[in-house]
């Protein structure tokens, strides 16, 4: 990349953001957001993170800034697995719905259009939500190409949210929606070193969302504070009859933002999961430097030695198998003839598998689909039932609950993921295991993540997980420690990592 390209890039990044990476108030409009895309995304580092633009973007901002409220006029991109009502297809990343223009919002959409919120576009993402493959590369689709990480960008943004992840953390918006089967948030919100909320499941539809696992998913929002995040969740929540999930939802609904300002972790005891931290002695030195900041603003810290069982894995791998042949057929079966224009109807997981082997020089050429044809083959009710109240159990009851209760602890910690690793699409993924996410995944409960720094400038974030419907006291206990928080936070280099 030449000097003068460096120069462009830079004056168009910072021009848009505070120190912190946030976008400044006065600039916070399409033409604004349109052009960082174009400047960052498009060219010049080719982040690669917004898959399709909103043609009415610009039209419906001067509606959406005459709204009274925090929200009005508030920038946002979504993740392309997310059907939005815009002139844009809902492809899950694959060539098999590039024409998926239903016409339809998500109905949570409608809280978000209603305080004034506009739609700038679609987020690339790991194809089928990174449940197609074992060996994917995250931030990888058909459809998208692979999402780069602004940090580093030879690394990882992590996924499936990748796109998400990534655009907030450059500015391409002010937020960003993602969605979360385990991890799906919170890794690519740890890894570009933002806010990632995966809230309870249930507390927002998931209806004209392309699913893998109605026990598990669930979407949620990707932000540069607690408060956004927040803030998005008080429009987001709520009961919708065609998810029987969210049934209780309008009973927990509340101003998930009210008192963030004041929220303090005096005398809050937070449970230390020690055994979550991984093997890298940075992650684990930056993770004491952040349990110093939370013993300073008055937290309690109980250590907790805790290791998740193999078999809560295990059995919640063959849940999302099961679910994910049965709940996408079911998705796909709703969507009209036209979202198909180039091939015949594709309503069933063995047809997305056929359809990937007639395409193969596009959607195998990096990675197979043995997820899928594992999929396709788990049609045994009895193991999946006894699959689903095992994680479940092992998760909830004897996990979360079990551990807050034993340690008279209101949420437990740990750090949220690695450091990102150097994308290979020849080999996949090879992260480091770090973090515990996956008990609040598969126990339904809500997970946030803040940033808590960076290892040689790559972000690591912070998760904090409590009990279920707990979302607004989880809120606030990471708004605290984002006050509180002493280390600096890294700011996107767009460059190679160690450039």
């Amino acid at each position: 990349m030449s000097r003068f390209a460096r120069s462009a890039i830079s004056a168009v990044f910072l021009a848009a953001t505070t120190l912190s990476g946030t976008p400044l108030q006065a600039q916070d409009t399409v033409a604004t957001y349109l052009a960082r895309i174009k400047v960052i995304d498009k060219a010049g580092p080719k982040l690669n993170a917004v898959i399709a633009l909103n043609p009415d973007a610009a039209k419906a901002e001067a509606a959406a800034r005459a709204v009274q409220g925090p929200l009005a006029g508030k920038v946002i991109l979504v993740k392309d697995n997310i059907e939005t009502a815009d002139p844009m297809p809902t492809t899950a990343g694959s060539l098999m719905l590039k024409d998926n223009r239903t016409g339809r919002d998500a109905p949570f959409m409608a809280g978000l259009r209603v305080a004034g919120v506009v739609v700038l576009g679609k987020t690339n993402l790991s194809e089928w939500a990174n449940m197609r493959s074992s060996v994917s590369s995250s931030g990888w689709s058909g459809v998208g190409g692979q999402t780069r990480n602004p940090h580093a960008l030879d690394h990882s943004p992590c996924g499936s949210s990748s796109g998400s992840g990534a655009g907030v953390a450059a500015g391409l918006a002010w937020a960003a929606i993602g969605s979360e089967t385990d991890g799906s948030i919170t890794c690519p919100a740890s890894l570009n070193g933002i806010v990632g909320f995966k809230p309870t499941v249930g507390m927002i539809s998931r209806t004209h969302v392309v699913p893998i696992s109605h026990s598990q998913d669930t979407v949620g929002p990707m932000t540069t504070s607690v408060r956004d995040a927040a803030l998005m969740l008080t429009v987001m929540a709520g009961s919708d009859p065609a998810d029987p999930a969210t049934a209780a939802a309008d009973a927990h609904k509340t101003d998930f933002a009210a008192g963030l300002a004041s929220a303090s972790l005096k005398g809050v005891r937070l449970g230390v999961l020690r055994k979550a931290v991984g093997s890298n002695p940075k992650v684990a030195a930056l993770f004491e430097k952040a349990l110093a900041d939370l013993k300073a603003a008055g937290a309690t810290l109980v250590d907790i030695d805790f290791v998740q069982p193999p078999e809560m894995g295990r059995d919640e791998y063959t849940v999302l198998l099961y679910e994910l042949r049965t709940d996408l057929a079911a998705y796909l079966q709703t969507l009209p003839a036209a979202s198909f224009k180039d091939t015949p109807p594709i309503r069933t997981l063995a047809d997305a598998i056929a359809f990937n082997k007639a395409h193969a020089a596009q959607e195998l050429q990096w990675f197979g689909q043995d997820e899928f044809e594992e999929a396709e083959a788990m049609t045994d009710l009895a193991v999946y039932t006894k699959a689903r109240a095992n994680s479940l159990r092992l998760a909830g009851r004897d996990g979360i609950d079990k551990l807050l209760a034993d340690n008279r602890v209101s949420f437990l910690i740990a750090p949220t993921a690695a450091p990102a690793w150097p994308i290979d699409l020849v080999t996949g993924d090879h992260g480091i295991e770090v973090g515990a996410g996956s008990l609040a995944a598969i126990a339904g409960y809500p997970h946030l993540t803040v940033p808590m720094g960076a290892v040689e400038g790559l972000p690591v974030g912070l998760s904090f997980m409590g009990a279920q419907w707990d979302d607004k006291r989880v809120l606030e206990a990471g708004a605290a420690y984002e006050r509180a928080r002493t280390v600096p936070v890294p700011h996107p280099s767009l460059k190679r990592w160690g450039e």
